[in-house]
Order: C-alpha cells, then sequence, then structure tokens
C-alpha cells in the first residue's frame, strides 16, 4: 500500500481542486434560484398590489430588480465571475459582426478630390465587395493603371506610392482598432457580462453580446459615435458640502433602502469581517465609508471607491431622495483605470464633474502618443480644428489652476491641471505612468470622433430559451450517452467494468473543472466534445482489459496479469489519444467560434480520460489486488 500512497494523494488532490474549481458555479447557480425565489414573492405581491400592470411591465420590473440585486451583492458577483462562462448559444445574446467603411475613411482623409477620384474610389469599393482585397490595395492599383500619383489625394508630393499605401493600410487598422476600444467601452459601460469582441481580419470586427436577445437594445448599444468631453472638475468648496448633505441623507434613511433590506445578509457578512470602529463609520457615513476621501483635509474633493462597492454606490446615488440635494448641472464620475494597492484590491478614482461639457471630442483632429524630450516622460499631444483651438483658448484661459477631465464613454482618462491659456488648439496630456498607456490614450482621443462609419453586415439573435433547450438537450444527451457507455461497460466486463465507469465520472469533472479553473466558455459544441469523449473514455479501459483477458489466460496471476496488461496496452492507447490531441489542436488553431469550443473540450477530455485511464483506474485495481479482492473482467 505505501507504493500507492503518492498516487492516491495525487488523485484526492485533482479531484478536490476541481471541486472547489466548480464551487462557484454551483453557488452562482444556488444564488439565481434564491434570487428568483423571491422576486418571484416579490412578483405575486406586485400584481395584487397593482391589478393593472402588464404582463411586459412586470417582467422588465423584475428584470431590473434581479439585475440590481446581483450587482449589489459582492459574494454574487464573485461567484457570477468565477463560474463556468456560457457561451452565447447556451445563454442567448446578440451576434454581430461589423465592419469599417474603409471608403468613407479614405473618403475623409483624402485632399481636393475630385469627379475623377469618387469614380475611382467608388469602383474599388464595388470590387472589394467580390474579393478579400482591401479598398486601400484595389484603390492603388487603380490609380497605377490610370497613371495617377497617389500623392495627388494623399500625403505630399515627395512620398511614393508605396509609403503612401502602407500608411493608409495602417490609419485603417488603427480605425479598426479604436472602434474595438469604443465598442469595449461601450459593453462595460451597459454592464454586458461575458462580451466577446474580436478583430477579424483586416477590417471587421466581431461582437458576442449574451444576454441580450433584443435587437434593438444591441443597436443602441453599438451604434452612434464615441462621446469624447472635456469637462471641469468642480473645486472642493463647491464639492464637499453635496458629499456631506448625500452622507446625511444615507444615514438617515439607510435602513429604508430597499435593496440593502433585500440583500442584508451579504450586508451583514460584509459588517463582520470590520473593526468596531468601523461598523460604527459606516452606519453614521454611509457615503465616506464606500467613496474613501483622497485627502482627509477636503483640499481635493477626490475620492477612492473599491471595485465591489461601485455598485452599492451607484444604487445610493440613483435614490430620489439623494438626487434631490445633488445639483442637476454636475455628476459623479469614475477614472477608467483603477489603481491597484499592495494586496491587489482594485479602487476606482471618483470626480465631481460639471455635467455639461465645455468640449466634445469632435473638435479633435489627431492625437499621438510620444516621450517628452525634457523630462523623458510619456506625453499625449492633442490637435483641434480651427473652431476648436478658439474654444480651447477661452476654456483654458478662463480656468487656469483648475483639472478638467477628459471623458469618453462616461469615465475619465485624464484630469490634468490646466497651466496657462492655450491659443494653438495643440495641448498635451502628461502624468502617465508609461508609453503604452499613452498609446491606449492616444487611440481613445481619437476614438472620439471615428474617422470612418461601421456598418452592421451580420446579426443573429439567440433567444434565451433556445439557450436553455440547449443546455437542457445537451447535458440530456451527455447523461444520456453516458448510461449506455456505463451499462455496457458493466454488463461486458462486469466488476472492471464498474471501476471503468468510475473513471468517467472523474474525467467528466476533471473537464468541468479545468474549464471552471481556466474561466473557459462553454458553447453547445463544447457539449458535443464531452459528449465525445464521454464514448472515447473506455477505448483505454477496453485495451487494458482485453490484454488482462489474454495474460490471465496464459495462468499468470492476477497482479502479474494487471501490471503486464497496462504495459503492453500502453504504446497503443497514447498513439490513439496523440493523434486525436493533434487533431484538436489544429481545430483549435485554424478553427473559430464553435469549431475552437468543441477542439478545447476534446482535447481537455483526451488529457483527463487518460489520467483516469491510466492512474485512478490502475490505483484502483492495484489498491483490490492488495486487498486480495476477486477481480472479474468479464
Amino acid at each position: 500500500m505505501k507504493e500507492l500512497r503518492l498516487r492516491i494523494i495525487l488523485i484526492i488532490g485533482a479531484i478536490a481542486l476541481s471541486l472547489y474549481l466548480l464551487f462557484p458555479t454551483y453557488q452562482d447557480y444556488q444564488n439565481n434560484q434564491d434570487v428568483s425565489s423571491k422576486l418571484g414573492i416579490l412578483s405575486d405581491s406586485i400584481k395584487k398590489v397593482n391589478s393593472t400592470i402588464t404582463n411586459i411591465e412586470l417582467k422588465e420590473f423584475i428584470q431590473n430588480k434581479k439585475d440590481s440585486i446581483l450587482a449589489s451583492n459582492p459574494e454574487y458577483r464573485t461567484a457570477r465571475e468565477k463560474r463556468i462562462k456560457l457561451g452565447l448559444d447556451l445563454q442567448g445574446g446578440m451576434y454581430l459582426v461589423m465592419e469599417v467603411n474603409t471608403a468613407k475613411l479614405l473618403e475623409r482623409l483624402a485632399k481636393d478630390t475630385d469627379e475623377q477620384f469618387n469614380q475611382l474610389l467608388k469602383s474599388a469599393e464595388s470590387e472589394s465587395k467580390l474579393s478579400d482585397e482591401n479598398v486601400v490595395s484595389i484603390l492603388s492599383r487603380l490609380m497605377k493603371e490610370k497613371e495617377i500619383r497617389m500623392s495627388r489625394y494623399f500625403g505630399s508630393i515627395r512620398e511614393d506610392d508605396a509609403d503612401i499605401e502602407s500608411r493608409l493600410l495602417q490609419q485603417e487598422s488603427d480605425a479598426v482598432s479604436r472602434a474595438i476600444e469604443v465598442i469595449n467601452n461601450r459593453v462595460d459601460q451597459y454592464g454586458v457580462s461575458e462580451p466577446s469582441i474580436q478583430k477579424q481580419g483586416s477590417r471587421r470586427i466581431i461582437i458576442e453580446l449574451p444576454g441580450i436577445a433584443r435587437e434593438e437594445e444591441a443597436k443602441r448599444l453599438l451604434q452612434g459615435r464615441a462621446l469624447l468631453e472635456f469637462k471641469l472638475v468642480k473645486e472642493s468648496d463647491f464639492a464637499i458640502p453635496i458629499m456631506n448633505r448625500v452622507d446625511e441623507i444615507l444615514a438617515g434613511n439607510i435602513n429604508k433602502d430597499s435593496i440593502a433590506a433585500i440583500d442584508s445578509s451579504s450586508q451583514t457578512l460584509r459588517d463582520t469581517t470590520k473593526n468596531i470602529s468601523e461598523e460604527q463609520f459606516a452606519k453614521e457615513h454611509p457615503f465616506f465609508s464606500i467613496a474613501r476621501m483622497i485627502d482627509p483635509q477636503g483640499r481635493i474633493p477626490d475620492a477612492f471607491v473599491k471595485e465591489s462597492d461601485r455598485a452599492m454606490l451607484n444604487v445610493y446615488l440613483s435614490r430620489p431622495d439623494v438626487k434631490k440635494v445633488i445639483p442637476d448641472n454636475i455628476e459623479f464620475v469614475y477614472d477608467a483605470k483603477p489603481e491597484i494597492d499592495e494586496n491587489g484590491i482594485k479602487y476606482f478614482r471618483l470626480y465631481m464633474v460639471s455635467k455639461q461639457a465645455e468640449l466634445t471630442g469632435g473638435v479633435i483632429t489627431d492625437a499621438l502618443a510620444n516621450i517628452d524630450p525634457s523630462t523623458s516622460a510619456p506625453i499625449v499631444s492633442m490637435q483641434m480644428n480651427s473652431e476648436g483651438a478658439r474654444e480651447w483658448a477661452r476654456i483654458t484661459g478662463a480656468n487656469i489652476g483648475k483639472r478638467c477631465a477628459i471623458v469618453l464613454d462616461g469615465v475619465i482618462y485624464s484630469a490634468p491641471t490646466i497651466q496657462s491659456k492655450i491659443p494653438t488648439g495643440s495641448s498635451q496630456i502628461s502624468g502617465i505612468p508609461n508609453l503604452d498607456e499613452a498609446k491606449l490614450l492616444e487611440i481613445v482621443l481619437k476614438a472620439g470622433a471615428l474617422p470612418a462609419p461601421i456598418d452592421i453586415i451580420e446579426e443573429r439573435t439567440v433567444g434565451p430559451s433556445l439557450g436553455q433547450d440547449s443546455i437542457s438537450q445537451g447535458f440530456n444527451s451527455a447523461w444520456i450517452g453516458y448510461l449506455f457507455v456505463a451499462l455496457f461497460m458493466a454488463f461486458y466486463y462486469r466488476k472492471a467494468g464498474t471501476v471503468a465507469d468510475l473513471g468517467i465520472i472523474t474525467t467528466v469533472l476533471f473537464i468541468m473543472g479545468v474549464l471552471a479553473g481556466f474561466q473557459a466558455t462553454l458553447t453547445l459544441p463544447g457539449i458535443a466534445g464531452i459528449v465525445l469523449t464521454i464514448g472515447m473514455a473506455v477505448d483505454a479501459n477496453v485495451l487494458i482489459y482485453e490484454r488482462i483477458r489474454e495474460e490471465l489466460s496464459t495462468g499468470k496471476t492476477v497482479k502479474a496479469s494487471v501490471e503486464s496488461g497496462y504495459r503492453h496496452s500502453l504504446s497503443a492507447i497514447v498513439d490513439s489519444n496523440i493523434t486525436t490531441f493533434f487533431t484538436g489542436i489544429i481545430l483549435y488553431q485554424f478553427g473559430s467560434g464553435p469549431v475552437q469550443g468543441f477542439a478545447l473540450t476534446l482535447m481537455i477530455g483526451i488529457a483527463a480520460s487518460l489520467f483516469s485511464a491510466l492512474v485512478i483506474v490502475k490505483v484502483m485495481f492495484e489498491f483490490m489486488v492488495a486487498k486480495g479482492y476477486k477481480i472479474n473482467v468479464g
């Protein structure tokens, strides 16, 4: 038994780790069941109180309430983030393919356009729809055929056509990158969980939005340009009194908050982790217990908000009684990037800014990330058009010493202090941590006014009921497939077949544990891969058992037969599984979407089934041999 000890510990550890990784999935399921039961009671009470409410209105109210509860409870959010992710085909939602209109991009970049250019561009656009060649390359070829230099419409006379074409291709790629950044910001602001936004080819973007089953929601989310705004940050003498008034309102009415009442269990759990002084402070100052002031003296009216507390603070600020004490001309806005402390906890900076923008991003004509030669620090330079330059000169001249926040889609990327009047429309942002952040900010600033429209060229909708049907049918096929395989193995190989059936269970457990551990997305083809793995998992056992039978027929002892059976069948097992594994690698590398989901679960399943057959089942056999149990292989 001593020789089995290490392997038994390894097996127990692998099973325990898989169960640990799968616990958030179970917890999320229980949370949803618990919230649904509470909301079911709430729905019945609403119907009794308001008999005129329609089913659509009630459904929308209940869904909003459910989203609010799930978002405001840190335990619910943590479990949802760590659970096995569900793909679009299982959860329901929206699938879109969007394409950057390169022809419009070139039209805006061109100078001194005429009828000849418009005709060439139109021809290039039409030809690109019938081939994989991009508009820039086609336009360059058509201009060469007409013996027209590209410098006639792009760049300078000193540049050759190859350099201009290369730059235009780069600008096209930048336009797609800016579009992805904008879409990511919009999706994050909207609160879509587990979105997938990927670049395909040179100018296409594939977007999957789980949980959005209505077409109008996705269109409203993605249509329109990114909103870049320059807003003044409020000074302490204005901001602090308003924050104090909000804190007083919350302190006097905190127990009347319906969401806090529904979520009292999580609040109590969070409070028990604090000392007495923290508890008392949270009761007396609910706003400042979440929004911790950066400067206790009040000279800087900014606050840090823990990532897990953002949802609760948003709930507080959306209360009607709190809204009454907040002036209509101001708003609270978070920083785009969190600051992380030594414990790995993320904090977002909270600003109070003017709701009315002093200037919008439509005036930005260019932005460039670079290194300041005098300080060697990263900076981002911006250039505005003539109208923007005049307004910027007025704004900066009138607000010297004040901070101006650069806001993109509702989050702040920078809030520099205005040092002097800027009359030229050219300015720069400093205080950026590194050049990578500066490059990102450059893209964000350019994304304020997209250089080309983005067209939706394909869209599909998967309803939540259809997704639930897919889950039910997928798991039904999995357990029915397992039942048939298990019955066959138990009938044909008797006791040894039952041991193999236990190995299949651990194989599926390991597959699900790996998916949860790496936060992979489970799709319908992924379930198909699991079902296929269940069938393939017994292949190794069949080879081993048949070899053991042969060894027993020669008169060998059970122990010798088991050892010989595993040793002589190992090469065949490894060869067959490696070829299948390589096929999975090829499918994953060159496939996309559903094909990758199938390949991923297939590869994980192969590795898990080999571990189960060659380690777990073998240990069970050796344990039974050591204990003197009779081993029956049919």
